[in-house]
C-alpha cells in the first residue's frame, strides 16, 4: 500500500480528467481525494459518480471533499472536510464514515478533530508552494508537534516534492499528499516511485 494521497484539481489537467484519474488510480496510491471545490453540487455528484467508479475499478480509495450529502447519497463511507465544516456535522453523520479527514494547520486542529472521530488528518502547508503563494510555510518543526498530538496518521501537505518528502517522514508522518505533480507529470506511476525511500 502506498502511503502518498493524491488531492485532485481538473484545472491543472493537461489531458482529460477522467484518463489522468484513471493513469492516477492504476498507480495505486493510498487514495485519491476528489477536491474540486468550485463545482456545484449536482456537478459534483456527477463527476464524483465517474471518479468513484474508475477507483473501484483499480482498488483505491476515493475520498470525496466537502460534498458529504453527496457522499450519503452514493453510499461512499469516506469524507475529507475543512474543519470548521467537519464540526457542523452530527456526531451520528460523521460516524457514517469509515474514512473521515480533515485539514489541520495546528496541533490543536489535530487534537480536536481526532475528538471528532478522524482516522486521518492532513497538516500543512509544510514547505513552500505555489497554491499558497505569498503564505510562509509552516515547516517541519510544525509538522513533528502535530504526529507528535496525535495517535492517527497525519499526512503531510504542502509543497512535498522528491527532493524533501523524507523530511516529513522522519518528522513522524505517515505518508504525504501530492497535488499538482499527480495531475501533470508525464506518468503517475513513475512520479509515485520517486517517493520510494
Amino acid at each position: 500500500m502506498s502511503d502518498i494521497i493524491c488531492i485532485t484539481n481538473r484545472r491543472l489537467c493537461k489531458e482529460d480528467f477522467l484518463l489522468r484519474i484513471k493513469k492516477i488510480a492504476a498507480a495505486r496510491p493510498a487514495a485519491i481525494i476528489l477536491r474540486e471545490k468550485d463545482l456545484s453540487p449536482s456537478e459534483y455528484g456527477e463527476l464524483a459518480e465517474s471518479v468513484v467508479k474508475i477507483c473501484k475499478e483499480y482498488h483505491t480509495d476515493c475520498i470525496l471533499h466537502s460534498f458529504y450529502g453527496i457522499a450519503f447519497k452514493l453510499g461512499i463511507s469516506a469524507i475529507h472536510m475543512p474543519l470548521p465544516a467537519l464540526k457542523n456535522l452530527s456526531e451520528e453523520e460523521r460516524k457514517a464514515f469509515t474514512i473521515l479527514g480533515a485539514s489541520c494547520h495546528s496541533k490543536e486542529d489535530a487534537v480536536y478533530a481526532e475528538k471528532l472521530g478522524c482516522t486521518y488528518v492532513t497538516a500543512g502547508h509544510i514547505f513552500e508552494t505555489d497554491c499558497k503563494k505569498g503564505l510562509p510555510a509552516r515547516g517541519i518543526e510544525f509538522l513533528r508537534e502535530v504526529c507528535g498530538s496525535v495517535s492517527i496518521p497525519v499526512y503531510a501537505i504542502g509543497g512535498i516534492n522528491q527532493s524533501n518528502f523524507k523530511l516529513a517522514r522522519e518528522a513522524g508522518a505517515k505518508g504525504i499528499c501530492v497535488m499538482s505533480g499527480a495531475m501533470t507529470c508525464p506518468d503517475p506511476a513513475t512520479y509515485f516511485n520517486g517517493f520510494k525511500s
